[in-house]
Parts: C-alpha cells; sequence; structure tokens
C-alpha cells in the first residue's frame, strides 16, 4: 500500500489512491488515520521508495471522512445550483462514536508529537539553561551521545538550539539525555492513557471532553502513568541538575507543579 507524508517531519499515512480530480483539486483516500494538517504532499511506493513531491495543495476542498480533497487554489467545494437556484446545502453529517474516536485519537496524537518534538531545558553544571529540541533525528543523535558515554568518552560533541556545537562534560551530556527521556517516556505514557479512555467512552459527548492535558480518570491510568503522577506531585523532577561540588545528577525539589496536573511547559522534565 503507498504512503504519504505531510511536510517534513508528519508521519507516513497509508493510503488506498491518490489521483487528479481536476487541474486544481486532488483525491486522497486513506487507509486508516487522516492527517490534521497539510503542506507538501510526498509520496512513497510500497517499498518505501520516494516517488514524487506534490506541493500547493494545503486547502481542504471536501471532506468525505477518509476520502479527502485538497485544491491547490484556495477553492472549496460548493452545492452545485439546481433550475430553482442555488443548491441547498446538505444536511450537517453527524459522525459516529466511531469517526469522533478516531479522530480524537489523531488528534491528542498531533498534540503528543508537537509537545516532544518542542523540546526541554535542561539545568547543566555551571548554572546555565539551555534548551534542546528533540525531533525523531533529536532523539536518535542523543541515544548516540549515550552509546559513547557508555563507551567511556569524557566530552561530547552536541548543541542546544541556535548555538553552535561546542563539548560537553559526560555529566551533562547525560544530564540533557536523562531529561529527554524522560520528557519523552512521559508524554508517550500519557497520551495512551488518553487513548485508553478515548477507548472506554460510550458517548459522543464523552469524547469530546476530552483534550490534551486533561486529568486521566484512575480507571485508565496505566501503573507507569500513575508512577509518574505520584512522582510530579511529590514535587521532584527527573531532569538532571548537577551539584557543582561533586558534579552528579541529582534529583531537585521543584515546587510549582500543582498535584496531579499534566504541564505541559517545556522546562526540564515538568512535563
Amino acid at each position: 500500500m503507498e504512503k504519504i507524508r505531510i511536510g517534513k517531519d508528519e508521519p507516513l499515512y497509508e493510503i488506498k489512491g491518490i489521483r487528479p480530480m481536476s487541474p486544481n483539486v486532488m483525491q486522497i483516500v486513506f487507509a486508516d488515520p487522516v492527517p490534521i494538517s497539510w503542506g507538501d504532499i510526498t509520496i512513497y511506493t510500497e517499498d518505501g521508495t520516494e516517488a514524487a513531491t506534490l506541493t500547493g495543495y494545503d486547502t481542504v476542498y471536501r471532506d468525505d471522512g477518509q476520502t479527502v480533497y485538497l485544491s491547490n487554489d484556495g477553492s472549496v467545494y460548493q452545492a452545485p445550483d439546481t433550475p430553482d437556484g442555488p443548491g441547498e446545502p446538505p444536511e450537517p453529517y453527524v459522525p459516529t462514536l466511531g469517526e469522533l474516536q478516531a479522530g480524537k485519537r489523531r488528534e491528542v496524537a498531533a498534540e503528543c508529537e508537537g509537545l516532544i518534538y518542542a523540546g526541554i531545558n535542561v539545568a547543566l553544571a555551571d548554572g546555565s539553561v539551555e534548551h534542546y529540541a528533540l525531533t525523531i533525528e533529536d532523539q536518535l543523535n542523543l541515544f548516540g551521545k549515550l552509546s559513547q558515554i557508555t563507551a567511556g568518552a569524557t566530552q561530547l560533541e552536541y548543541h542546544a538550539d541556535g548555538q553552535p556545537c561546542r563539548y560537553y562534560s559526560a555529566a551533562d551530556m547525560q544530564a540533557i539525555i536523562q531529561a529527554a527521556m524522560w520528557h519523552v517516556s512521559y508524554h508517550t505514557t500519557y497520551c495512551n492513557a488518553l487513548n485508553m479512555w478515548i477507548a472506554g467512552c460510550q458517548t459522543t459527548d464523552e469524547v469530546a471532553e476530552i483534550f490534551y492535558g486533561a486529568d486521566v480518570p484512575e480507571q485508565y491510568q496505566s501503573d507507569v502513568l500513575k508512577a509518574y503522577l505520584v512522582e510530579i506531585t511529590a514535587g521532584y523532577r527527573r531532569a538532571v541538575v548537577h551539584n557543582p561540588g561533586d558534579g552528579l545528577a541529582r534529583q531537585e525539589p521543584l515546587d510549582d507543579v500543582p498535584s496531579g496536573r499534566h504541564l505541559f511547559r517545556g522546562v526540564g522534565t515538568n512535563q
């Protein structure tokens, strides 16, 4: 089955077909998840080979659920005229519970990904605080640095966002890696719990009330999420903070995290 990517950092979406409907309108039939934002469309063959990139199709011309029509000139679908005048607009479509659940899963997944990619601030041994993005490429780079530390490296090259590359001590790099792992793992765990909550909804109103950042009902909290919530409620963060006296990582109390709330500020790992 063919796949497409929207933009550069979005996931791949399986499609059943893609074809032009007119010089300015493209039809895409999705197999399951449907993107929530649009941009350049890169098409991949079944074996993963990049086939083509379509630009300019960033306006939703018409949305028929799993089939989406995009225009490259900003146009949107209008009901055709009839002999008696403009066509009557169709009755508003009422999505099913399953469709709303699928849409909500896409919504929280996109929010989770965005917050992970936005990255973290980490306090280093010299007292400075630097910001590090955590795109997939950044995460892979950090895992590579972890391998270097394990092999005995004492200084490692890396860079904060918008800063030149420089050497970091092994302790500082370990602080960055630990903070990144906490950030990614927490958001992944929290998003998983939201998906369990979404699956457990019995009405469309229940689905509509769910949003990224909401307190997950206890029956949908995994043991892993409960452990994170205990940690947050206790007022501690697992972002690594160095003791200038010994260069070792330690936990530092965090007084401004409300009990049981999910904060997504991108500061340290207070996520």
